[in-house]
């Protein structure tokens, strides 16, 4: 089965988070302003972009392990059953590991 169009959107989801990551990082290295009401306020809006970092590291890593499974042309296959992964479920989520029956 051909995944190029799927292919495509994770290529260009991985360029995305790989972009947002960065911003995140520019962000988190930013200095604190000397008040320390603005303090307190930059310290809890880190540990809110600190946990999107994370979100966003887990998901290049999703992407990437989806994109490497292309190239190994072990893509769409169930890592449980063995079985075929439906092209439907993998449009919705392309990093999808697991057929719609073991995901449940």
């Amino acid at each position: 089965m051909a995944y190029d169009d799927i292919e495509a959107a994770l290529r260009t989801r991985l360029a995305e988070l790989q972009q947002r990551l960065a911003r995140i990082k520019t962000d988190a290295s930013k200095e604190y302003p000397s008040d320390s009401a603005e303090q307190a306020q930059e310290r809890e809006n880190d540990e809110v972009v600190d946990a999107i970092g994370h979100e966003t590291a887990l998901a290049i890593r999703e992407v990437a392990a989806a994109l490497e499974r292309i190239a190994e042309g072990t893509y769409g296959r169930c890592e449980s059953c063995g079985e075929q992964i439906g092209k439907e479920r993998l449009k919705v989520l392309p990093q999808a590991t697991r057929c719609v029956n073991c995901a449940e």
